[in-house]
C-alpha cells in the first residue's frame, strides 16, 4: 500500500495509473499537477485524483512515488522543479515513449540522486487523450517495460514494478539503449508513417472525395495518427538517430518494393506479403499463447 501518490500530468496514460492503483486498493491517496488547469479539475472530478497541488513543495511532501506523465521533452524542467521538494526517500518514475534522452536529463537534473529515479514505459496507450480517456483497465496484461540504472536500489525498482503490477501490468527490463532501438522499429516508425499517409492524402487537391471512400483498412493503418501530435514530435526528435535508421531501412524496402512492382514481378511482391502475414500471424498467436515470438522468417530470395 503506498500511501501518496503524485500524478505529474493526469492524461490518458497518468490518469490510468491513478485509476489502476485505486482500483487495486494499492494507494490511500492520489495528487496531480499539471499545467492545464481545467484538465485538472477534470481529473479531480473525475475521480482520477484526490487532490490537485498548486506547487511541488505542496505536491511533494510525503509523497511515497512520483510519476512524470508528460512529455518527454519536459523531463528536465519538471525534475529541476520538483527537486528542492523531492523526499530523500521519495522515488520518481516516468512513462516516457523514449528513454536515452529522459535518463541524460535526469543525470543532469538530478545529479547525486539519481538513485531516486527509475525510468519506466508502460506499453499501452489509445489514440484517445486527456483525463476522459484514462481507464483502470488500461494497463492489464500489457507490459511495462523499467530500464533501470546502475545506481538504483532495488527496493527503489521493486516499487515501481510493484505499482505496474497493481494496475495489471507485466514487467520487462531492458537498458534504455535497448529500449529505444527496439521501440523505434515498432512503435515510432509506425507512428511517423500513419501521420505521414494522413497528411499526405489530406494535401491532395481532392482530399475530400478520397477520405469519402476511406474505409476499415484505412482507418486501422491511421488509427494512431489520432494521437498528439506534441508528444509524438517529442518522441520522434528524442529518439532521432534511431528512428532515422528504421527510415532508412524501411525506405530501402519500399524502394525494393516500387522496382518489383513496375517490374510488373508478381511472385516477388507475393513473396514480401506472404513472409509478412505469417510473420504477423505467429506474433499474434504468440501473444494470445502469452510466450514470445519465434525469430521472423527472412524473405526467400
Amino acid at each position: 500500500m503506498l500511501d501518496k501518490v503524485v500524478i505529474v500530468g493526469v492524461g490518458l496514460i497518468g490518469g490510468s495509473f491513478a485509476l489502476g492503483l485505486k482500483a487495486a486498493g494499492a494507494v490511500r491517496r492520489v495528487v496531480g499537477i499539471g499545467r492545464e488547469p481545467q484538465a485538472m479539475a477534470r481529473a479531480l472530478e473525475l475521480g482520477i485524483v484526490d487532490e490537485v497541488a498548486t506547487s511541488y513543495q505542496e505536491a511533494l511532501q510525503g509523497a511515497d512515488l512520483v510519476l512524470l506523465a508528460a512529455p518527454v521533452a519536459q523531463t528536465g524542467r519538471i525534475l529541476a522543479a520538483l527537486l528542492p521538494h523531492l523526499g530523500a526517500r521519495t522515488v520518481v518514475t516516468d512513462a516516457g515513449s523514449t528513454k536515452g534522452d529522459v535518463v541524460a536529463a535526469a543525470r543532469e537534473v538530478l545529479g547525486e540522486r539519481i538513485h531516486q529515479f527509475v525510468p519506466g514505459h508502460p506499453i499501452a496507450g489509445s489514440e484517445s487523450n486527456g483525463p476522459d480517456a484514462a481507464l483502470a483497465t488500461l494497463y492489464r496484461g500489457k507490459k511495462a517495460v523499467l530500464t533501470p540504472l546502475p545506481e538504483n536500489a532495488d527496493d527503489a525498482v521493486e516499487l515501481v514494478a510493484e505499482a505496474w503490477r497493481a494496475c495489471g501490468a507485466l514487467i520487462h527490463m531492458l537498458s534504455p539503449a535497448d529500449h529505444d532501438r527496439v521501440f523505434a522499429a515498432v512503435s515510432h516508425l509506425p507512428h511517423l508513417l500513419a501521420y505521414a499517409l494522413v497528411d499526405d492524402i489530406a494535401a491532395k487537391p481532392h482530399a475530400d472525395l478520397l477520405f469519402q471512400y476511406a474505409a476499415s483498412g484505412f482507418r486501422d493503418f491511421t488509427r494512431i495518427a489520432g494521437s498528439s501530435p506534441e508528444m509524438w514530435r517529442d518522441i520522434s526528435l528524442a529518439n532521432q538517430a534511431a528512428l532515422l535508421t528504421e527510415l532508412d531501412a524501411y525506405l530501402a524496402q519500399l524502394t525494393t518494393l516500387r522496382a518489383r512492382l513496375a517490374a510488373s514481378d508478381g511472385a516477388a511482391l507475393e513473396a514480401v506479403y506472404a513472409n509478412a502475414q505469417r510473420a504477423r500471424r505467429e506474433w499474434i498467436e504468440a501473444i494470445e499463447a502469452g510466450s514470445p515470438p519465434p525469430p521472423p522468417n527472412q524473405e526467400p530470395e
